[in-house]
């Protein structure tokens, strides 16, 4: 019949329907599948979806890009990355968000870190932090703990105190320890007789001494009466002749009679004390010290070097102030000044050669012809006080002290 197609005309549609469907179409459904069952998506789609997630992670302050732009994008080598692999454009957003930590976060929250930078960035210059407070504390404290009397700055005190050294000894280029002896022994124990008398009595007492004690043996086997009977011109005569007894002793037992070289062993003998001590290291030894003895502590005090009493620190303060090499001709400098011009009660302020260095200048008679007749010993014109002096010092004008009895 006309409207009856035939089997031939019905292949032929199928055959064409066939034909007309795209490249990529999937087949007809077989007989029986589901109407409702989905089809199977294709394998790509996943992979882009898992891509996404981590776009949006690598960039958490910026909005997403739109896909095109994504695509289109260059790299820095001039190359078109595809959408799906943007790996290599988006891995230098973790360096841009550590580089921009002063930025705050999607979230309108401000990290550690942009916190820390932008205080520091509107500190006002009038506020103190925490740590700088601490530094701004401790400094006036190690200023004052070092600062000289007087409100001199250390630097300025080094130089003035090295300069009055180096004037007293243009004034005293013969300085020597004033006491008389011939070997460490006897400056040993004519030092321990100095204490609370002149070095001039000592002078005029020891020779007799050694003359009958030469040797620390005779010295340590010695009646103490006969002892104390030559001792007597020099006061405390029976504490002094323990004393001289008794180191003597000390020396034979422990160091074979040899007066040892060392600090630590001489302050051990019986009457020694760190004065006595380093006279001998200084004068018999020439190992440098500082005597701190009266007239070394009044003149420190008065130059400002120190305010302090006890004769350790004095040492110590004073020692600071010098190389050690030029401790033991300082302390004979500042010594004989004390005894010749710069008195306790009444200092020849006038007749001063250091007057315009000295802080304490005027606290003694300033009037340069008054001044004169207060100078002692050589300076106005009286024997000094060893019966025996270096030639340099007679060489100088210097005078020998008489011998005890002597008008």
């Amino acid at each position: 019949m006309e409207g009856e197609a035939t089997p031939a005309k019905k292949a032929a549609r199928k055959v064409t329907k066939r034909a007309a469907k795209p490249a990529g179409t999937p087949p007809d459904k077989p007989a029986g599948t589901p109407a409702d069952k989905p089809a199977e998506p294709p394998a790509e789609k996943p992979a882009a979806k898992k891509a996404a997630p981590a776009a949006k992670k690598s960039a958490p302050g910026k909005k997403a890009a739109p896909s095109k732009a994504a695509a289109t994008k260059s790299t820095p080598a001039g190359k078109t990355t595809r959408a799906g692999k943007a790996a290599p454009a988006k891995k230098a957003a973790p360096a841009k968000k550590a580089a921009g930590a002063k930025k705050t976060t999607s979230a309108g929250k401000t990290t550690p870190a942009g916190k820390a930078a932008v205080a520091k960035k509107v500190k006002p210059a009038d506020v103190v932090l925490p740590a700088e407070a601490a530094v701004e504390k401790a400094a006036p404290v190690k200023k004052i703990a070092v600062r000289p009397p007087g409100g001199e700055s250390p630097t300025a005190l080094v130089r003035r105190a090295r300069r009055i050294n180096r004037e007293l000894a243009e004034v005293y280029p013969y300085a020597h320890p004033e006491l008389d002896f011939e070997n460490p022994f006897q400056l040993l124990v004519a030092t321990v007789l100095s204490a609370q008398t002149t070095d001039l009595r000592v002078n005029q007492t020891t020779p007799a001494l050694f003359a009958r004690y030469p040797t620390p043996e005779d010295l340590a086997a010695a009646d103490p009466e006969e002892v104390e009977q030559i001792l007597r011109p020099c006061g405390f005569f029976r504490a002094k002749t323990r004393s001289v007894i008794g180191l003597s002793k000390s020396l034979v037992e422990n160091f074979g009679g040899e007066v040892p070289g060392r600090l630590e062993d001489l302050v051990t003998l019986p009457g020694v004390g760190r004065k006595t001590a380093f006279v001998v290291l200084g004068n018999a030894y020439g190992r440098p010290g500082i005597t701190v003895d009266t007239h070394f502590q009044r003149l420190v005090r008065r130059w400002k070097w120190t305010d302090e009493t006890d004769p350790g620190k004095i040492e110590a303060a004073v020692g600071a102030l010098f190389p050690k090499s030029e401790w033991t001709d300082l302390s004979h400098h500042v010594i004989w000044h004390g005894r010749r011009i710069c008195h306790a009660r009444k200092p020849a302020c006038g007749a001063c050669p250091i007057a315009p260095l000295c802080p304490a200048y005027g606290e003694g008679e300033t009037d340069p012809e008054k001044a004169k007749k207060l100078l002692k010993y050589e300076k106005g014109g009286f024997p000094g006080q060893r019966l025996n002096p270096p030639q340099a010092y007679l060489d100088a004008g210097g005078k020998p002290a008489p011998p005890l009895g002597a008008a």
